[in-house]
């Protein structure tokens, strides 16, 4: 479970109530795409013939360009979770951070749970005696990817989520590089 039972406004359109722009929640679902490609090659390297996560992650940056509905794109993100079911492993959270990303157009606050899964997806992937430092090395790529309009909500957001987002957000104590 990525979601707060308390819903930040500021990840909560304006149309449902919140305060996010549709600019900022575009976005978020950029940043999120970005996140889950920058692992789809460890699922892809266990299932080459299964399209389902690289199609949510076209799907989100498709929503975003206006070329897809959001329920397209949510339905991507839900097959692409379905792949990720029968896995172990790198692979399954790899996909896992695909139909994350795929889903953010339905739920801003699905970023996190494709920046959290792609983290656990690298950390899986390293040796035991590298895993930390793997799983740090990605956050810290994730945050010098993140867009200055949205970077102090996203910090912020993990800050907030971290301990339902598996703790993987607090391994660099809390800096980030500009």
């Amino acid at each position: 479970m990525i979601l707060p039972k308390v819903r930040d406004p500021r990840l909560i359109t304006i149309r449902r109530g919140g305060t996010l722009t549709d600019a900022d929640h575009h976005l978020l679902a950029l940043w999120s795409a970005t996140c889950a490609e920058h692992v789809l090659d460890l699922f892809q390297a266990v299932q080459p013939a299964d399209g389902r996560p690289r199609q949510a992650i076209d799907h989100a940056r498709a929503w975003v360009r206006g070329e897809v509905p959001m329920m397209v794109a949510r339905a991507a993100g839900g097959h692409a979770m379905g792949a990720a079911r029968p896995l172990r492993g790198a692979a399954r959270f790899a996909a896992y951070a695909a139909g994350q990303a795929g889903c953010v157009a339905h739920v801003p606050e699905h970023d996190l749970g494709a920046a959290a899964y792609a983290i656990k997806a690298v950390g899986e992937a390293a040796p035991a005696v590298e895993k930390e430092q793997a799983m740090q090395r990605e956050c810290q790529w994730q945050r010098d990817q993140l867009p200055d309009r949205i970077r102090d909500l996203v910090l912020e957001d993990q800050k907030r989520r971290n301990d339902i987002c598996w703790s993987v957000f607090d391994g660099l104590g809390g800096q980030e590089r500009g």
